[in-house]
């Protein structure tokens, strides 16, 4: 069994810089700089978002397992076939639109398979692809779940700000996204 080796005594600082390695010394990288560390009026706007980061799923799946016995993500694969032409999508774009793996899109569009809301099908134009297309009865829980999700969205959101927040936060949240 390798040696736990240390070139240096500080621990935390190897492990921080990811050169600490079973039966292998890497040499220490030069002192890393300073990070440009938040002030008070960054911190307590981080806290903000970290808190809405945390808090806001939990509020919003817990409404759509209530109300419709769907996940957020399960609502969201949903409400993106409803809105396509002909309420189908290829599974990449779906991926991509829901911001969810393939895979995870795929374990979840087999819980609607097995539902009865949505099916897969060999894309027409490129058999290398396949299409989720929403059933019937997928749109008709869709519908009868939009409701209740709108009203849960404008409760934990809309409904606490006024017109010109709004307008902030959708600059804040493009800016924020688009970063990437």
């Amino acid at each position: 069994m390798p040696q736990l080796r240390l070139e240096r005594p500080d621990l935390m600082r190897q492990l921080m810089h990811g050169v600490f390695r079973l039966g292998y010394t890497a040499p220490m990288p030069d002192a890393a700089p300073e990070p440009k560390w938040l002030d008070d009026e960054e911190m307590a706007a981080w806290i903000q978002v970290a808190t809405v980061l945390a808090r806001l799923p939990h509020a919003i799946d817990a409404q759509l397992l209530r109300d419709a016995g769907l996940t957020h993500f399960e609502y969201e694969v949903m409400a993106a076939l409803s809105e396509a032409p002909n309420r189908t999508l290829r599974m990449s774009d779906l991926a991509e639109l829901s911001y969810g793996s393939l895979s995870r899109l795929s374990h979840v569009v087999g819980r609607l398979e097995k539902r009865d809301w949505v099916r897969r099908h060999p894309c027409p134009e490129n058999g290398r692809f396949t299409n989720a297309v929403l059933t019937e009865s997928g749109w008709e829980k869709v519908v009868a779940t939009a409701p209740g999700y709108v009203e849960n969205v404008r409760d934990l959101v809309i409904d606490r700000l006024t017109r010109a927040q709004i307008r902030q936060l959708t600059a804040i949240g493009k800016r924020i996204t688009d970063a990437r």
